[in-house]
């Protein structure tokens, strides 16, 4: 008499359904992904720069879609992977992704979405597609590792140092997206110079916005470059400024939490001209982007975009 045995699958057919992933895996891959997406950060996409490098490139709009995606998934891992490396709390007013998923699970997704994207590139069938993808995904964790060193074995750079510094890790998605666009266009022109620039006033103006704007200290935490112990530019130009004078470094050094430590950080830095001194480089960056775009047969897309990053002045 038989007796009823259990099916199982055979090895082959466990090999095979491991290359599929489903509906309810995937799931769980992309909870922190999808929990950073729910964030107000400005982003690439929303502040409309496909259009705007479209209104020279004139390329179809399926590549303009798909290129955007991309993106847009390279962006937003990039926040999450930037609020691991700086331990940061907050994003845009929310926990980040690491605080309610964890640090394991979240670089694991910034990995899955990374993959996603290098395929994403393949399947705009160019042969120069996935080359450019390497080199900006290599140029922005070249920048946003020195960034990390001096952080952490407490190196106060050279203000041109970091300019390379901020350059490398701000323009690495802006030249993606613009090389990825100009595979398809038959426009030739050479916009290293204003995405240079663009990028590194990315990086000056987001670090005066952290500790001088309520907007960002709501979405980030007041002052939350001194807790990370970050070399932003104000902090590089006062310490350049007065080598002799150690307190700064030491506020950094302690990660400090407490308010009141960090206003004292913000009164020696208006002593030394710092915010001053950052809000002139600020201006001569904006005049510059502008002269640039001018030289490029002009953009009135790239200008409004402008117009848009002069919160820093309010």
């Amino acid at each position: 008499m038989e007796t009823n045995k259990p099916q199982r699958n055979s090895t082959s057919d466990t090999v095979r359904q491991s290359q599929t992933i489903n509906k309810e895996e995937e799931q769980i891959l992309l909870d922190p992904y999808n929990h950073i997406l729910q964030t107000g950060n400005e982003k690439l996409v929303d502040l409309n720069f496909p259009n705007i490098f479209n209104y020279w490139l004139k390329i179809p709009q399926d590549k303009l879609n798909a290129i955007s995606d991309i993106i847009h998934m390279m962006e937003t891992v990039g926040f999450m992977f930037d609020d691991i490396q700086d331990d940061s709390p907050l994003r845009d007013g929310g926990p980040t992704a690491h605080n309610v998923y964890g640090i394991a699970s979240t670089l694991n997704t910034v990995l899955y979405i990374m993959t996603i994207g290098l395929k994403r590139v393949m399947e705009l069938n160019h042969p120069e597609a996935a080359q450019i993808y390497a080199e900006q995904v290599k140029h922005f964790c070249a920048g946003q590792g020195t960034e990390i060193y001096w952080r952490d074995n407490y190196i106060c750079p050279s203000e041109a140092a970091y300019k390379r510094m901020a350059i490398r890790k701000m323009s690495a998605l802006v030249t993606m997206m613009w090389k990825l666009m100009q595979l398809f266009s038959d426009n030739e022109m050479d916009v290293t110079n204003l995405i240079g620039i663009l990028g590194l006033y990315c990086q000056i103006r987001n670090d005066y916005s952290n500790l001088y704007l309520d907007e960002y200290a709501k979405g980030k935490g007041y002052c939350e470059d001194l807790t990370e112990g970050k070399f932003s530019f104000p902090i590089i130009h006062a310490i350049q400024k007065n080598p002799g004078f150690k307190e700064i470094t030491n506020i950094l050094k302690q990660r400090t939490k407490d308010i009141e430590v960090k206003r004292y950080c913000l009164n020696l830095l208006k002593k030394f001209g710092s915010d001053e001194y950052t809000r002139t480089v600020l201006e001569e960056l904006d005049k510059e982007m502008r002269d640039e775009v001018e030289r490029l047969d002009g953009n009135p897309l790239f200008h409004k975009v402008l117009d848009s990053l002069l919160n820093w002045k309010n």
